[in-house]
């Protein structure tokens, strides 16, 4: 049985049905038990009528038919079957209903020997048959008939089912009955469940083969519904990181191509060089080499930030001392107090406060100007990084693309140096540490590059 919604609709009916044999069971020998005190408390009763019977009627020397009309008195007011014989087992008298059931050769009547020698029979009082009348007037049930309810062994007869059944067939009908309107109930349910899951299973089918933008539907509200949101939560992000590294190996390539195709020309002139040009292509060339390290560098950089979802490893880092140790290579001003900690991966964090600084060389100008400040400075929580320089600045619609990978503004030419990735990164350092980056005007010309993150305190 390999479908998931067989098994589980199996599992269903079996449960149902055992639940069923078992309520059976119980039932039947609850009805057992109560039958047999019924019939002991019948017993029990019609002993105690008939000794009162006995000790009421008239001597055994009275002649018959008033010892008969005494027997039909109480016959009438016990609203009990009473018939009367004799020492010599001759039939003195006998009520009406006594005779009407006694012919009907169902009801086996009960004799009691009374101390005279006579003898008093009895039968079970039960329901009138049909067109025997009602209720008699004073209460009690009539006793001129014995209907089901009055036969040893049978009980009320079952709604919508056959009179006179056994009660064992009629409760077992009654659970058949009610066995297949469950389960035929059940079916559509579980078939719904199980539906659903096998939509999920087909979306993640078209995604593994695949289609990247399929997503599945997340209707309702219980686990199935939260296992879908999950799985498109999970293809939203996955179908984000490989348009991203196909984005970004595509922009390699491309950005590859240059250098190479610069190192292959200068390599081609180098025979036919003077020793002057000669140390002119060497120099090409080794700035070309550069600046292939320098791509691959990033780019697996790039692809390591974006695989590795993981926590970082996080330590307590001086931001002073490490924006100090950065601006120094480029000469940079800074501005800081004395200590600002940070909670976060120092060589990450110094390589982002480098790309920026960097940037802000080649394109800035030659003033650079780096802040450091804590939250209480500026009224931010965590602490925050400057790096403002004096170039011609970003336009405002492109103070947001130029944190996408390879993205060069216009007019910067490849001479400039840089493969459009370290904003990127920067970009991306600052997200694995809860923060942000953005661009900013800076007052009286220029920019202002600023990284935001999430404070520690000094351990």
């Amino acid at each position: 049985m390999k479908s998931l919604y067989l098994r589980i609709y199996a599992t269903v009916v079996l449960v149902l049905l055992l639940f069923a044999s078992a309520s059976a069971w119980v039932v039947e020998r609850h009805i057992d038990q109560e039958r047999v005190r019924s019939e002991q408390f019948v017993g029990d009763r019609l002993s105690a009528w008939a000794e009162l019977v006995g000790h009421s009627l008239p001597g055994a020397d009275a002649p018959a038919d008033v010892q008969s009309a005494a027997l039909r008195d109480w016959a009438q007011r016990l609203r009990v079957p009473l018939a009367l014989d004799d020492a010599k087992g001759q039939r003195i008298g006998a009520s009406d209903s006594f005779v009407r059931r006694s012919a009907d050769g169902v009801v086996r009547p009960f004799a009691f020997r009374l101390e005279d020698g006579r003898t008093l029979w009895t039968m079970r009082p039960g329901q009138r048959q049909a067109g025997a009348g009602g209720r008699q007037p004073g209460g009690g049930v009539g006793g001129g008939g014995d209907g089901a309810a009055g036969r040893p062994g049978q009980g009320t007869p079952w709604p919508l089912l056959p009179p006179g059944l056994p009660r064992g067939t009629g409760l077992a009908l009654v659970l058949v009955v009610l066995f297949i309107a469950v389960a035929a109930g059940a079916y559509p349910v579980v078939r719904r469940l199980t539906r659903r899951l096998e939509a999920l299973k087909q979306g993640v089918e078209q995604f593994g083969s695949g289609q990247l933008g399929h997503r599945v539907a997340e209707s309702g509200g219980d686990e199935v519904a939260a296992v879908a949101a999950s799985f498109n939560i999970a293809a939203a992000r996955v179908e984000a990181l490989v348009q991203s590294h196909r984005s970004l190996l595509a922009n390699a390539s491309h950005e590859l191509r240059s250098p190479l195709a610069r190192m292959k020309m200068a390599v081609s002139m180098l025979e036919d060089a003077s020793p002057a040009q000669r140390g002119k292509l060497k120099r090409e060339i080794d700035q070309n080499v550069a600046e292939l390290d320098a791509l691959v560098e990033e780019v697996l950089l790039a692809s390591r930030l974006d695989a590795a979802q993981d926590a970082l490893h996080r330590d307590q880092v001086d931001l002073v001392a490490v924006v100090a140790e950065e601006a120094a290579r480029v000469d940079a001003v800074v501005e800081a107090p004395a200590r600002v900690f940070v909670g976060g991966n120092e060589r990450l964090l110094r390589r982002a406060v480098r790309n920026l600084l960097e940037n802000a060389r080649r394109y800035g100008g030659g003033e650079i100007v780096v802040s450091v400040a804590a939250a209480d400075s500026h009224g931010r929580a965590g602490a925050s990084v400057h790096v403002c320089d004096r170039g011609p600045g970003v336009p405002v619609a492109m103070r947001e693309r130029i944190f996408e990978p390879f993205f060069r503004m216009p007019g910067h030419a490849e001479h400039a140096g840089g493969v459009g990735l370290g904003l990127a990164l920067v970009k991306q350092i600052a997200a694995r540490h809860g923060g942000s980056v953005r661009c900013e005007s800076r007052d009286g010309g220029g920019s202002c590059f600023v990284i935001d993150l999430p404070a520690a305190s000094p351990s």
